[in-house]
């Protein structure tokens, strides 16, 4: 499989998020439910990755477990690291620095969707998969579950919100990011803005009046690249990979899928 960076995701992923890293991170600082129950349910002592970590926010949900977390933007890892979590690298998704097959667990969530053709997709499912132990490792044995992993990625289906897509739609689409700047030097607060993501989370900002002769606020409207999941497309391409789909569902917006190895 080719695995080469492609020029749209450079420019319509990667650099966006770079360019978004702090607001974005002002925006995530709630674990999604499904997410936080399947890490809560590991067993005590479990290894495992969270691939795309973002800001780090579900590194500490489960005390029990430990968690290595990586992102492709360096940015969003220095905001792990600087909200505490140090076991955060910088990473691309078709290149785990891993050694295969010794991992208990792994998350991927809303990452997946970004990588723009199906052999791209796969392929990024497929390095997920080889980070688990096999099956065959005996730990059904013991008692515990086999290693799996949970999957998150944008629905096409999503009629009843506020973006109306269904399947209708095309599945290759640009999402916009619309942040505001000030020209000036950077202070700790994130800009103010919007996006279109589904489970979006904004924590309240006063109010605050601009001293005469500040410049004026810049809009600023960015896109993201994202290829929109139909209805059993993940399962498809779990099996595709390598792997076993142990169960699956809609969540907000979002199609998941748990796996493991075959």
């Amino acid at each position: 499989m080719d695995r080469s960076t492609h020029v749209d995701e450079d420019e319509h992923v990667h650099r966006v998020y770079e360019q978004i890293a702090d607001h974005f991170s002002a925006t995530r600082y709630k674990p999604w439910p499904l997410v936080e129950n399947f890490l809560k349910g590991l067993p005590s002592g479990s290894v495992g990755l969270d691939v795309g970590c973002g800001n780090g926010k579900y590194l500490d949900v489960n005390p029990d477990i430990c968690i290595i977390g990586s992102d492709r933007s360096p940015s969003l890892v220095r905001i792990a690291y600087e909200r505490g979590q140090h076991g955060t690298l910088v990473a691309d998704g078709l290149m785990l620095p891993h050694p295969a097959a010794r991992f208990d667990f792994f998350i991927s969530i809303a990452v997946i969707h970004h990588f723009s053709t199906r052999e791209r997709r796969v392929a990024a499912i497929q390095e997920l998969l080889e980070m688990l132990k096999p099956p065959e490792s005996g730990l059904e044995d013991s008692g515990e579950p086999a290693a799996q992993g949970l999957i998150y990625v944008w629905a096409l289906e999503q009629k009843t919100s506020r973006r109306g897509w269904d399947i209708n739609n095309p599945q290759d689409v640009m999402v916009p990011w619309v942040t505001q700047t000030r020209p000036g030097p950077r202070t700790k607060r994130p800009p103010a803005g919007s996006s279109s993501d589904g489970h979006q989370q904004r924590q309240p900002s006063p109010k605050h009046s601009v001293p005469a002769g500040t410049p004026e606020e810049k809009t600023v409207t960015l896109q993201r690249y994202y290829h929109l999941y139909r209805a059993g497309e993940l399962q498809d391409d779990i099996v595709a990979a390598g792997g076993v789909v142990l169960a699956s569902g809609y969540e907000k917006d979002n199609w998941w899928a748990t796996a493991q190895r075959a």
